[in-house]
């Protein structure tokens, strides 16, 4: 596992943000909202395994071998303090590491987060997506779909990178599993605050699956926090709105 973007900071910091990116992302997708919330915060964002320029995963593919994984890191981290912040595929891991209640865990932000439930994804989509792998005008005609605002360039071309560096071990895994796994019933032993946040133009998880799947089993009065105009990809389209609502919730921690 990798860290691609860091903040700097003081050592006085309250505390860390450790940023968890999407299906056939990279932690590069977090480096507009680490500069914001720098010098106040630092945010860690890590490649997963077979993602970005991690390797293969030893423990294998699965939710738990990423939460597995994740839990190394931050243990060669050594924080004292901090929030998991995790993005759609990065949010299903987030939960699962969360739920085993680790001791320097202060909270759970979730942006457009894949549901602790299977994905609501159909089969003609699912099957789409495995074909697409590899693929530079399926990875363009993705970043298209997911996104609702206008990009720079050199960010549309660094999301179709990102999506054409994933392996497809890592690629084909998610799809055949992870997006379908239930880690619904450990949800319970989540015991720190968590928020939600999502785009209102989410072409492909929109802001009904979070209230329905992932809220009911979240702690009482998490809040759904709407960002109006924005898509799937909430780092890059809306990092200040993404940013300012962090350090919001870092306020109430």
């Amino acid at each position: 596992m990798s860290s691609v973007a860091q903040s700097t900071q003081s050592a006085a910091s309250p505390l860390t943000f450790v940023c968890l990116h999407y299906w056939a992302g990279s932690g590069r997708e977090w480096e507009a909202v680490a500069k914001l919330l720098a010098p106040d915060f630092t945010a860690l964002a890590p490649d997963l395994g077979g993602f970005g320029e991690a390797p293969a995963p030893t423990g294998g593919h699965s939710v738990d071998a990423y939460a597995d994984q994740l839990a190394a890191y931050l243990h060669d981290q050594q924080l004292k303090r901090y929030v998991l912040v995790g993005h759609s595929m990065g949010g299903k891991i987030a939960l699962a590491l969360a739920a085993r209640q680790p001791a320097e865990l202060a909270g759970v932000a979730l942006l457009s987060p894949s549901p602790p439930t299977p994905e609501p994804m159909t089969e003609d989509d699912r099957q789409g997506s495995l074909r697409a792998y590899g693929k530079p005008a399926k990875a363009q005609e993705t970043m298209q779909h997911i996104t609702a605002r206008s990009l720079p360039a050199t960010v549309q071309q660094q999301i179709i990178d990102d999506n054409l560096r994933s392996t497809k071990a890592a690629w084909d895994a998610w799809l055949l599993h992870g997006s379908r796994e239930n880690i619904a019933s450990r949800l319970c032993h989540i015991q720190v605050p968590c928020t939600v946040l999502a785009g209102d133009q989410d072409a492909i998880m929109s802001p009904s699956v979070h209230g329905l799947e992932t809220l009911p089993l979240l702690p009482e009065n998490t809040p759904l926090e709407i960002i109006s105009g924005a898509g799937h990809l909430l780092p890059y389209e809306a990092p200040e709105e993404v940013a300012k609502l962090l350090r919001s919730f870092a306020m109430q921690l």
